[in-house]
C-alpha cells in the first residue's frame, strides 16, 4: 500500500505538468504529434516509476490506414501500456468523466481524444458520429468494449456502442489481448507491483457487405470477443 501512494506522489505531478506541456504544444502543432508523443513518454515514465516491463507481439499484422483497436481492460494500467506500446499514433474513446479531471482533462481534449456519454443515448450515439469523422479522417482510435475494467481477469459483457462505431466508420477492427496488468494493480486493492505487461495484437477484422446493419455488429462483437478470449492467458 506504501508503494502505492509513492506511486501516486510521483505520478499525479507527472501527470499535471505533461498535461500542461501537452496543451501549450497543441497551440502550436494541429497535427496532433507533439501531443501524441507527450503522450507516450507520460506512459512510458509512468511505467517505469512502477517498474513495468512491456512485451508487444503481433504487430506485423497491423494494416495500413486507419483502425479501431479494441482491448480487454484489467487495469488503470492498460491505458499507460497501450500508449507506450502502440505502433501508432492512437486515440482515445473515453466515458465523459475523465475530461471533467482538472488539466488532464482539457489535455486530453486538445490531444483530439473523443468524450463519450453513456448516461444518455443520444448523446453517446453523437460521440460515436464524432469518432466515425475521427476516423474518416485517417486517425485510429482506441476503445474497451467491456465498459470498464474486470475484476477476475475473464471478459465482461461487451458493449454494442463500439460496434456500432465500427460499422459506421467502416475500418479494420484490431483485437488487443492485454496480459499482467491486473497483477500490477489488482482490482478493488490500493496496491502496485512491479512486473510485465504483455500486449498481443490480433489479425484485423471486417465484417462483410452482404451482412445486415444488425447481423454485422453481432458478427463483429462475437469475433472480437473470440481473438481477444484466445490471447487471455489464465
Amino acid at each position: 500500500m506504501i508503494r502505492a501512494y509513492l506511486y501516486l506522489a510521483a505520478f499525479i505531478p507527472l501527470t499535471f505538468l505533461f498535461s500542461v506541456s501537452a496543451i501549450i504544444a497543441t497551440l502550436f502543432d494541429s497535427s496532433g504529434r507533439a501531443y501524441a508523443w507527450h503522450a507516450r513518454l507520460w506512459a512510458r515514465l509512468g511505467l517505469r516509476l512502477n517498474g513495468v516491463t512491456l512485451t508487444l507481439a503481433g504487430a506485423e499484422h497491423l494494416p495500413a490506414g486507419p483502425v479501431i483497436f479494441m482491448s480487454n481492460h484489467q487495469s488503470n494500467f492498460d491505458i499507460l501500456a497501450l500508449l507506450a506500446a502502440m505502433p501508432r499514433q492512437i486515440h482515445w474513446i473515453a466515458k465523459k468523466e475523465l475530461f471533467e479531471i482538472p488539466f488532464f482533462g482539457p489535455s486530453m481534449r486538445r490531444g483530439g481524444y473523443i468524450p463519450l456519454d453513456r448516461t444518455d443515448g443520444r448523446k453517446a450515439l453523437q460521440s460515436m458520429d464524432e469518432a466515425a469523422a475521427t476516423i474518416h479522417q485517417g486517425k485510429s482510435v482506441v476503445l474497451f468494449p467491456e465498459g470498464t475494467r474486470t475484476t477476475d481477469g475473464n471478459l465482461l459483457p461487451f458493449k454494442r456502442g463500439g460496434f456500432i462505431l465500427a460499422r459506421k466508420a467502416a475500418v479494420p477492427v484490431v483485437p488487443v489481448t492485454i496480459n499482467g496488468s491486473g497483477r500490477i494493480n489488482p482490482a478493488g486493492q490500493i496496491r502496485l507491483y512491479s512486473g510485465n505487461i504483455r500486449i498481443t495484437m490480433h489479425p484485423p477484422l471486417a465484417a462483410g457487405p452482404e451482412l445486415r446493419r444488425s447481423e454485422a455488429e453481432t458478427w463483429m462483437m462475437e469475433a472480437v470477443q473470440g481473438s481477444i478470449e484466445s490471447g487471455l492467458e489464465h
